[in-house]
């Protein structure tokens, strides 16, 4: 079994939506469908870590984890940008622009939003 993390989302098609554009912008795409449920993973090829974007299973409402987050690798920080870009065109509300960080490192490079639901995700270079 491979790493995956589920997002719980209010409204999975508008998320869907959301997350087929974004993660675009790193190289990933969709690798699995069906109703109220979307697979993503790099290349689409359903290998390594995945995301699955979803209603919650037990039919209640989807909300944010406080202190949950999940951070997606780029390969440049123009992918970053793209990703940041892309999000907050999208109506992702911003908790840190993309930009180095060198609190964290001397080479890490990264953008913080929450999409719709309120899921923290991240974008990330350290290189």
């Amino acid at each position: 079994m491979e790493l995956y993390v589920t997002l719980g989302a209010r409204e999975p098609e508008a998320a869907h939506a959301f997350y087929d554009k974004v993660l675009a912008t790193i190289g990933w795409s969709s690798h699995a469908s069906f109703p109220g449920w979307r697979g993503y993973s790099p290349g689409g090829l359903g290998k390594g870590a995945t995301v699955w974007v979803c209603a919650p299973y037990n039919g209640e409402e989807a909300t944010a984890g406080n202190g949950t987050m999940v951070a997606f690798p780029a390969a440049s920080p123009a992918e970053v940008d793209a990703f940041y870009a892309a999000a907050m065109s999208l109506g992702a509300k911003d908790e840190g622009p993309a930009g180095p960080r060198p609190d964290y490192s001397p080479t890490w490079y990264a953008a913080y939003m929450r999409d719709a639901t309120g899921n923290k995700i991240a974008v990330v270079f350290n290189g």
